[in-house]
């Protein structure tokens, strides 16, 4: 608990110099800024599991809630302190009460994706690249700051094609969530040092039509995050859940949402299911 106070103390003090030296001009603009990349690199030889409170913290800067429900398939909407609602791998099956601010996409299958976003969405991303490029989003709305880390997916006849698949990460209210999207092959270093620290990971559980549980389960552990949100095809649960021993703790919600804060994460690694699952 105190090696990660430390870290993100010093990712703090480290952001603070890098990015507004005393000579800068106020209002000149500035780069968005991940802090949890930040806190990871400060300490490259350790593993963040998450980022426990300290208890002697301020309650307001920790307190911030973020409300999480599980709508269906891969679709999470993601609601901020700030008002900001997020939906994530939309389709525009899974209907919210009003038109999302921010919408992720990712294009593995038409589960995952849709041509025909609603209009009132303000800000539609895709996970893909759209120019032959991989896709890179840097995106501050409101008090959500949204990047990507692409992946490879599987195509058609047993081929590979390159960035069709991104990583969403959200920071909101001091939080790291991530969301694996259509996860087809496992993570390399590099994917790992992009990501940084998640406190919160939506994790497909599908018995292989992104990765076997066996394979998903080392992302999962690599990763280490506090609270871990499976979807895609959580019926198949139980196979995910047969690779986590006692370092986790396994729980059965009894609605589709979750309220989180950086005080309320919990300590131990959390595999929480949330009804629809």
């Amino acid at each position: 608990m105190l090696l990660r106070y430390l870290a993100y103390t010093m990712a703090a003090i480290w952001l603070i110099h890098t990015f507004w030296p005393e000579h800068a001009h106020a209002q000149q603009p500035r780069p968005p800024v991940s802090q949890c990349q930040a806190i990871a690199q400060t300490t490259p030889k350790a593993t963040f599991a998450s980022f426990t409170v300290p208890a002697a913290m301020p309650a307001t800067a920790t307190d911030s809630e973020v409300n999480i429900t599980y709508l269906g398939h891969s679709t999470f909407l993601i609601e901020t302190p700030g008002g900001i609602s997020i939906a994530t791998d939309y389709n525009g099956w899974f209907r919210t009460p009003a038109p999302p601010t921010v919408v992720t996409m990712n294009r593995a299958h038409s589960s995952h994706y849709t041509l025909t976003p609603d209009p009132a969405i303000r800000h539609v991303l895709h996970g893909w690249g759209d120019d032959g490029e991989p896709a890179d989003h840097d995106l501050v709305v409101g008090d959500a700051y949204i990047r990507n880390v692409s992946t490879d997916i599987r195509s058609g006849y047993g081929g590979m094609e390159a960035d069709g698949n991104s990583i969403f990460i959200f920071e909101v209210a001091g939080l790291c969530i991530g969301h694996l999207g259509h996860l087809h092959y496992e993570l390399d270093d590099s994917h790992y040092r992009q990501i940084g620290r998640l406190d919160v990971l939506m994790v497909p559980v599908d018995g292989g039509l992104t990765m076997g549980a066996e394979s998903m389960s080392r992302v999962v552990s690599r990763l280490r995050a506090a609270l871990i949100l499976p979807m895609h095809r959580p019926p198949l649960i139980n196979d995910f859940l047969a690779m986590f021993g006692d370092d986790y703790d396994k729980s059965f919600a009894t609605g589709p949402s979750v309220k989180v804060s950086l005080r309320s994460l919990p300590s131990k690694p959390l595999i929480y299911v949330l009804r629809g699952a």
